[in-house]
């Protein structure tokens, strides 16, 4: 009888507990056979089938399971089969591979509901948040720090309690933060101590956090919210001085290069060169025509087009500056107006040229692959153009500086710039030197145009942009030092730069003129003034 009453017993018990108790004992749900049932399942059945297959934590599920959540799914009723749409072909779900379909397919949408859809991006996240690959962890913390929900926070806590790498901790526990923070069901002190992680951890997007928190947060989270907006606040201006000051200094390298060759020409030889900011053109259409060849030619080269361009550059341009040097500068020599008017006419007869030979319209150099993209430094943000350009810049001014203090030709051009008529006593070629110099400077300005292919439009008015520019900086710095063309060249940047926001482009550099005029009234020979008795007559 006692086993009887037992038998019964199990069978009601049977009876009462059917789920909870077979639960345990269900085997995981085998992947290809649930993604073929979403075909005919109904809304509540591919909730439960969702959660199956994330359950599995196997990748193979992550495209059926995006491809339902974006409504790319299709169920082909013929075969049977679910396929993924992607453009004008259909994919095999878990292999990937196109399916073909025969002319009687019968393809129909898996529909979805907004409330299956955040079930899916939730299972789809709560899967990435545990993966093995730390930037695909990256990416869903970043997901939930972009959409918080409450909900999401029990995984958030069990995904930080794991977490090794310091950066996806970081990000988990910004995302934990900022659901907290807005939050209405969390406590005061939970919300309050979310907002310095907040602060840290959002970067950029923590002011707009942090404003739409305070549009609704309580009373007593308002002080914590305030000091730390009034503290990104003050940060953000002192970064946004810091990224002036940059911009500031990438365009002074570019006005360097364009008025490094003018200040020996002007400053050595005492001409006014009005075509200077041609031969900056000329350079950059020599950079044009080594880049199409090395295009149609020896296209594995491209990267380096530029490298090459440099030599052949300085070559075209320093060639062409002799060339002008003997047969038009050398007769006017004493005669600045004459000069003057000779080197404008010159500049629109090699505009005219240029134009006949390349059409009016603008060209284009395509940047290297080493020269394109950008990157943070410390909130900062940098254009890798930009700052290999401040480099070869820089690596310019050197090399000039090398060439001016330490070899032959350089000591002789110091020497007729203190003093022509000593110099050509003690035996220096002074016609030859002014060659040398004015071939010199016309090559270093070619290198400006090679480096200004990367920022700007390479058209026949292209030197006209930076020749006023070009004599303010020489004339501000102190005329024919190389010191004070660096520092004038950073120095109008910066200013520039500094002006913009406040006065635009145009009245910007309109009010650096003025102060340049006022700034020569009182220092005639610039920062910078040369010595010599030639100079100071």
């Amino acid at each position: 009888m006692l086993t009887n009453l037992l038998r019964v017993v199990l069978l009601i018990l049977s009876l009462l507990l059917p789920s909870n108790a077979l639960r345990a004992q269900d085997t995981p749900i085998d992947i290809p056979a649930g993604i073929a049932a979403m075909g005919e399942a109904s809304l509540k059945e591919l909730g439960q089938l969702v959660t199956d297959l994330a359950a599995t934590g196997d990748s193979a599920v992550v495209p059926a399971l995006t491809a339902l959540g974006a409504g790319t799914l299709y169920f082909e009723e013929t075969s049977g089969a679910v396929l993924i749409e992607r453009g004008s072909s259909y994919l095999n779900p878990i292999t990937g591979e196109a399916v073909e379909l025969g002319a009687d397919a019968d393809l129909s949408k898996i529909r979805v509901n907004n409330g299956l859809r955040r079930d899916i991006a939730a299972a789809l996240a709560g899967m990435t948040l545990m993966s093995d690959n730390p930037a695909t962890r990256l990416t869903a913390a970043n997901g939930f720090l972009a959409k918080p929900d409450p909900a999401n926070i029990p995984l958030l806590d069990e995904a930080i309690a794991a977490e090794t790498d310091a950066n996806v901790l970081k990000a988990m526990q910004t995302a934990r933060a900022v659901t907290i923070l807005g939050d209405d069901e969390a406590s005061i002190e939970e919300r309050q101590a979310a907002v310095p992680l907040v602060t840290a951890g959002a970067g950029r997007g923590a002011i707009t956090i942090l404003n739409g928190a305070r549009n609704s947060a309580p009373a007593e989270l308002q002080p914590a919210i305030e000091a730390a907006l009034a503290g990104l606040e003050q940060e953000r201006a002192v970064w946004g001085a810091l990224q002036n000051v940059w911009f500031g200094i990438s365009l002074g390298s570019v006005l360097l290069l364009a008025a490094i060759g003018l200040a020996i020409t002007f400053g050595v030889m005492g001409v006014i060169n009005m075509a200077h900011g041609e031969m900056v053109m000329l350079g950059a259409y020599t950079t044009f025509m080594v880049q199409l060849i090395i295009r149609q030619n020896f296209p594995g080269l491209i990267d380096y087009s530029l490298l090459i361009a440099l030599p052949a550059a300085f070559l075209v341009t320093g060639a062409i500056g002799v060339g002008i040097e003997r047969g038009i500068i050398r007769w006017l020599y004493g005669r600045p107006l004459e000069t003057l008017l000779a080197t404008w006419g010159l500049s629109l007869i090699l505009q005219q040229t240029v134009r006949s030979i390349f059409g009016p319209t603008n060209q284009m150099v395509i940047a290297p692959t080493w020269m394109s993209g950008s990157t943070e430094f410390y909130g900062l943000s940098i254009t890798y153009g930009r700052f290999w350009i401040v480099i070869f810049a820089l690596i310019v001014f050197f090399m000039l500086l090398m060439i001016l203090n330490r070899t032959p030709l350089g000591l002789q051009m110091r020497a007729v710039t203190q003093n022509r008529r000593m110099a050509s006593a003690m035996g220096i070629r002074t016609p030859f030197v002014d060659a040398m110099t004015f071939g010199l400077g016309s090559g270093i300005a070619g290198l400006a145009g090679v480096a200004l292919t990367q920022i700007d439009n390479i058209s026949p008015n292209l030197g006209q942009n930076y020749i006023i520019d070009s004599f303010m900086v020489v004339v501000f710095g102190g005329v024919g030092n190389l010191w004070g063309t660096l520092v004038g060249a950073l120095t109008l940047g910066v200013a520039n730069k500094f002006l913009e926001p406040y006065a635009g482009a145009v009245l910007g550099k309109i009010l650096i003129l003025v102060l340049i005029i006022l700034f020569i009234q009182r220092r005639p020979r610039g920062l910078f003034a040369l010595k010599g008795r030639a100079v100071e007559q």
